[in-house]
């Protein structure tokens, strides 16, 4: 790919803070941004919502939306993830020239209508059913909140649908 003189190459995804994917742009023309969902709410005063589960809740309402993967099946997947994670985001974090916190004050209510009957249909008998209970439990603390006041371009909208993007 030749890129002019005025182009701008935006390169997204979980490798794109990795420089072996971008090696022969100069790297005074780069600027790197980090995007990160980090949870900033507490249970109570001594019990953070852990950003991994936020993620994770993310992830289950996103993946039965757009892939058709039972939260089952997501959080079988998790351990990979996590894996893929620190070998190929968290090195390079560090490396990025701005960083976005993508999570939202009310995400978790609005994300616990669509993960809660999710979670529900994972049968005590399936390996998945502790974690399915844990994330249940955590969601109790939620109050649910009504999602046709979310505007179309909420980044919540990307897990839930609905969106101005046609993520």
């Amino acid at each position: 790919m030749q890129l002019g003189k005025g182009d701008v190459l935006v390169i997204e995804g979980i490798h794109g803070l990795n420089d072996k994917l971008s090696y022969s742009l100069p790297k005074e023309s780069k600027f790197k941004i980090y995007i990160s969902a980090l949870t900033q709410l507490s249970i109570d005063e001594h019990n953070p919502l852990p950003t991994t589960d936020g993620r994770l809740i993310r992830r289950i309402v996103r993946d039965a939306r757009t892939r058709g993967t039972s939260a089952a099946g997501t959080i079988s997947m998790w351990d990979s993830v996590r894996r893929g994670e620190e070998k190929n985001i968290f090195p390079f974090q560090e490396a990025a020239d701005a960083m976005f916190n993508s999570a939202l004050i009310y995400e978790m209510a609005v994300l616990k209508t669509y993960c809660q009957p999710q979670l529900y249909a994972i049968d005590p008998s399936m390996e998945q059913y502790a974690e399915a209970n844990r994330l249940l439990k955590l969601l109790d603390y939620v109050l649910p909140m009504p999602t046709e006041d979310i505007a179309n371009n909420s980044l919540v909208r990307e897990f839930i649908g609905g969106g101005c993007f046609g993520l």
